[in-house]
């Protein structure tokens, strides 16, 4: 029965941090929106132990952070009450890699939702590799959430920005993306880069006479192409459209500046194979001003 009721839940990731806080209410507003129960997630990570260390010691060690957590979860689930009160909350609480066991759990979740940097995240550090490792390799999509800095809360208003690069994993952003708007009653902005500057700039055998306006123009109208389903199923969702010959990061963020959610594929059109997660989604991921879903196509 739980694990039924687990594939229709959002699971939070908690380790004690504010960020995961940000984490906590973040989904607790959209559970609400989505009318699904919030999972609060706390993963036990024992140090390694050397030789000289007995069997009652470990024992002990692990009893101490099996409280520490369940004191975290608690602390999480109150400020889940008081963001959302008629939210049904499970809270779970396992012993091993924070990484790996939620993402073993992420495959009977609806969502996974993180805070961008953990407890122990060094100062400087921009997103921590718990967030990294979950995004690159979850099996649902997965939002990292945060601020202008890392455990600045996220923004609560603004446009849901979309990048739209053609693909499979990009038309699963896409589908997210409008969602998101539509339950948010925000713009959604699709940002369509076409052609990487650096590569324009130095790959020699790059004709000299293209007509750049046309080519502009045939992107814009695949762009359009590409859309006119979702415009169609969603017919409340204010539309905007954006192409831009432009790198996709540094596209993608200047048209997301002030929005409240950037939602990407977990890889590009260019991506290899068996790899997680790409430049763009990395690259978002750390410099972000607001949260960050990285999606990828169901199986």
């Amino acid at each position: 029965m739980m694990d039924t009721a687990a594939r229709h839940s959002i699971l939070v990731g908690i380790d004690g941090s504010q960020s995961a806080l940000h984490a906590a209410r973040w989904a607790a507003e959209e559970a609400s929106e989505r009318q699904v129960p919030v999972r609060l997630f706390h993963a036990c990570v024992v140090p390694p132990m050397g030789p000289h260390v007995t069997t009652v010691t470990t024992a002990a060690m692990i009893e101490s952070l099996v409280e520490q957590g369940h004191h975290w979860l608690r602390r999480a689930r109150e400020e889940v009450r008081a963001a959302v009160p008629e939210l049904t909350v499970r809270t779970d609480l396992r012993v091993g890699p924070a990484a790996g066991e939620i993402i073993d759990e992420s495959a009977k979740s609806r969502l996974v939702v993180l805070g961008s940097r953990g407890l122990g995240g060094f100062k400087g550090m921009l997103v921590g590799s718990v967030s990294v490792g979950v995004a690159a390799h979850g099996h649902c999509p997965v939002v990292v959430v945060r601020g202008r800095m890392p455990d600045d809360p996220p923004p609560e208003a603004g446009p849901v920005v979309v990048g739209v690069d053609g693909s499979a994993v990009g038309d699963a952003a896409v589908e997210f993306a409008f969602e998101e708007a539509s339950f948010r009653q925000a713009v959604l902005v699709a940002v369509h880069t076409w052609l990487d500057v650096s590569v324009a700039d130095t790959w020699a055998a790059l004709p000299r006479d293209i007509d750049w306006d046309s080519v502009a123009e045939d992107e814009s109208r695949l762009l359009s192409e590409r859309l006119a389903g979702w415009r169609e199923k969603f017919p409340d969702v204010e539309l905007r459209q954006r192409v831009l010959r432009d790198r996709p990061v540094r596209g993608l963020l200047e048209e997301a500046e002030g929005a409240q959610l950037i939602v990407v594929g977990s890889r590009g059109r260019g991506g290899i194979v068996g790899m997680g997660l790409g430049s763009t989604s990395q690259s978002l991921l750390h410099h972000s001003a607001c949260p960050v879903a990285v999606v990828r196509p169901e199986a």
